[in-house]
């Protein structure tokens, strides 16, 4: 039996200017799993198990992808599931540039997705790495040294907006533009604020 359709992705469908014939293809899959609800999140279709988000499908550019949430807990015998960058710890993609991948991918496509359902049931999680375990970058820490409130503001925020600001500054490549990125958002830590807040 298949799990009744959500209006709301025939929608997303329908608008999909690049991928619809494997979006459709895909689908028809997901929708096989009896036991999964679909809907949509984060403006994607998303297939869950009890409310808790199993796989979700979306595109890109260059290619179209279905991410398990706890993709980093599958076994991946085919060597498939891909890390989209470093800091993401616990989703995975399988990727597709053509319906015909996805036919020829079928049965193992299937494997997967079963495989993330009976994760989910047995209740494994993804240990995450905390915030505290990512450096804090030279330049962020100097600024904390000559403004001591900066460090008590930084303190106070959530876990992951010190993560946010952490792998921002850290990204850059040279110190001028790890300064500057400090410099950039001192008022924003201080007013308590995440990167993207307003």
């Amino acid at each position: 039996m298949l799990i009744k359709p959500n209006r709301k992705v025939d929608g997303f469908i329908k608008k999909a200017k690049q991928w619809k014939e494997e979006y459709e293809r895909l689908r028809s899959m997901l929708i096989s799993f009896e036991e999964l609800e679909e809907d949509i999140k984060w403006m994607h279709p998303c297939y869950t198990l009890e409310g808790k988000n199993i796989v979700l499908m979306h595109g890109f550019k260059d290619y179209c992808a279905l991410l398990f949430h706890k993709g980093a807990l599958l076994k991946d015998p085919q060597g498939i599931l891909i890390q989209q960058t470093e800091n993401v710890q616990a989703a995975r993609q399988i990727r597709f540039t053509s319906a015909e991948e996805i036919i020829e991918m079928k049965p193992i496509l299937e494997a997967y997705i079963q495989e993330a359902i009976e994760v989910e049931k047995a209740g494994l999680k993804v240990e995450l790495k905390k915030t505290e375990e990512y450096p804090v970058p030279d330049e962020l820490q100097q600024k904390f040294g000559e403004m001591p409130e900066l460090k008590t503001a930084f303190e106070k925020l959530t876990p992951g907006r010190q993560r946010a600001y952490i792998l921002y500054i850290s990204k850059a490549k040279q110190a001028k533009t790890r300064e500057s990125r400090v410099e950039k958002y001192v008022q924003h830590i201080l007013d308590g604020k995440g990167m993207n807040d307003e």
